[in-house]
């Protein structure tokens, strides 16, 4: 598929984006350029499966080079579109179910071509998307799909970061990262069917899983680099860190139904961790993607510290110190970071000259990065 219908695809997880962006300022009781009476139940579901479910199949898609594959995609975005329109919320919930059905398809296909440890672990994050969607689509209570989602976006990076750090890491510890996976996604419903043990299981195996990537992961090494490996390294570090957070919640509360425990473990896994990790990982996939370059500065910094110090004043100040104000605060600083994130993608792929996108492009960035991993192990 060429580039300029791979953006089409890629719109309606932007916009997604932005819905959920709108809905989370109605949730902080705030003014909002858009209120519908529906958009802040949507807020979860809009993020992780029409934002983070349309770009995650795009990308595997692309991987896969099949034009059935994008189905997928296009079935996560445009189920998104529709949950925003008058149409009956089980008509677009049905098409983000049929959308994460379809990107267990493109995952089965590429196990089938070459399957992995770190494709094994996409396939469970994909089959728990699955689960969460069908949940959702049922009007399960936010709180119970929670687990489902964290545990697909979680999977599913941590494969990512297996599958850029596979010639380095051990095979001990590639086979550890594949049990704890397994763990999760038995976690994961356990935590529905008994929500306190389970739930407590669930936050045990999030510690286990980030503390297995913080020890193997290169981004302890090219932390102390300069340039685009840097800025990577201190995004995913971040990130391992909020995740951390999360687990430890639900390590020691079990379930967290609502108030500030609740509040800390959303936004430690889907702003702090899921959040980082694109922004880690966006010069290097999103040009494999759209066939454009997306240069490295800087400046991209500034959303990073933007995210974080939000992070910070909303958990560190507001939840755990109790103080709404700093909730708001928190909550819009993280607005902006989002917005100012996708301001300079958005940019820089519009400034960007054209390329060709092709599953060799992903290929050659990960080459890359192995390399680089191996001569910063040679040091």
């Amino acid at each position: 598929m060429k580039t300029l219908p791979r953006a089409a695809l890629l719109l309606p997880g932007g916009l997604a984006l932005l819905a959920g962006l709108d809905a989370a300022l109605l949730l902080l009781g705030l003014p909002a350029p858009v209120t519908t009476e529906r958009l802040p139940q949507l807020h979860g579901g809009l993020l992780v499966l029409g934002f983070l479910g349309t770009v995650i199949a795009l990308e595997r898609a692309v991987a896969l080079r099949a034009t059935w594959a994008f189905t997928a995609p296009a079935a996560l975005g445009l189920g998104a579109l529709v949950t925003l329109t008058s149409a009956p919320l089980a008509v677009g919930r049905g098409m983000l179910v049929a959308g994460t059905v379809g990107l267990v398809a493109v995952y089965a296909a590429l196990w089938r071509r070459q399957g992995s440890e770190a494709l094994g672990l996409q396939v469970l994050g994909a089959v728990l998307a699955v689960g969460g969607a069908s949940l959702w689509a049922a009007d399960v209570p936010v709180p119970t799909v929670l687990a489902w989602f964290a545990g697909f976006v979680v999977l599913t990076i941590a494969g990512e970061r297996l599958e850029l750090a596979r010639i380095a890491i051990p095979e001990g510890a590639e086979r550890l990262l594949g049990v704890l996976g397994r763990l999760l996604l038995l976690a994961v419903p356990a935590s529905t069917l008994w929500p306190t043990a389970g739930h407590v299981a669930l936050g045990l195996v999030l510690l286990a899983l980030v503390g297995t990537l913080l020890v193997h992961d290169v981004a302890r090494r090219t932390v102390r680099a300069a340039g685009l490996p840097r800025y990577s390294a201190w995004c995913l570090l971040a990130g391992y860190a909020w995740l951390a957070v999360a687990g430890a919640v639900w390590a020691a509360q079990g379930r967290v139904d609502g108030g500030t425990a609740y509040d800390a473990v959303v936004h430690a896994v889907f702003l702090g961790f899921t959040i980082s990790m694109i922004m880690a990982h966006a010069p290097v996939i999103l040009p494999a993607v759209l066939g454009r370059p997306l240069p490295y500065h800087p400046h991209l910094y500034v959303p990073v510290a933007l995210l974080h110090a939000s992070l910070v004043l909303r958990l560190g100040v507001g939840d755990l110190h109790g103080q709404p104000w700093a909730v708001r605060a928190g909550g819009v600083l993280g607005i902006v970071a989002l917005l100012v994130f996708l301001g300079m993608v958005v940019t820089g792929l519009v400034r960007g000259d054209r390329g060709r996108a092709s599953s060799s492009a992903r290929r050659t960035a990960l080459a890359h990065a192995a390399t680089e991993l191996e001569e910063v192990a040679a040091r």
